[in-house]
């Protein structure tokens, strides 16, 4: 049996951009700068904060495992999570996205991207040619963790 493979990869600048987000309604309602405007702006500026900072928690790490004969990945504390059967995946390999690909969970030209920071991924091909890429700061153990569970050696 394949020795399991768990790692998580932070973001650091999108906890602070989201938290930085949560601030900004906060010090507008503290320094009263917003004393005039109706309650339900008020009200909306504050479901911004709780929301922001929800996303700062929700998405400020993505960990991925391969074990029990499943590759799992999840952001944060499990707020988006998959799981593919190892024995789904007909190909891995480490891949690099665009610039333009950014961060976040979107569809690109090779399949669903999950992704937190830096450009580095793996790009996973299933045997029904599905696509798809996860961010990761360790692209070559993780896709020796993926080969070496599916003997795609």
């Amino acid at each position: 049996m394949p020795t399991p493979y768990e790692h998580t990869q932070r973001s650091s600048f999108l906890f602070l951009v989201n938290c930085i987000v949560a601030l900004v309604p906060i010090a507008l309602l503290v320094t009263g700068m917003l004393a005039r405007t109706p309650p339900q702006v008020q009200l909306t500026l504050l479901a911004v904060t709780v929301l922001s900072l929800g996303l700062a928690f929700a998405f400020s790490s993505l960990t991925v495992a391969v074990r029990d004969g499943q590759f799992s990945w999840w952001f944060g504390p499990g707020v988006i999570k998959r799981t593919v059967p190892l024995s789904t995946i007909a190909a891995v390999e480490p891949a690099t996205t665009t610039v333009w690909n950014g961060w976040g969970v979107h569809l690109t030209a090779r399949g669903w991207l999950y992704n937190i920071a830096g450009r580095k991924a793996v790009l996973v091909t299933l045997r029904d040619g599905k696509r798809f890429l996860v961010g990761t700061d360790e692209p070559e153990r993780l896709t020796k963790a993926i080969a070496t569970g599916t003997s795609l050696r």
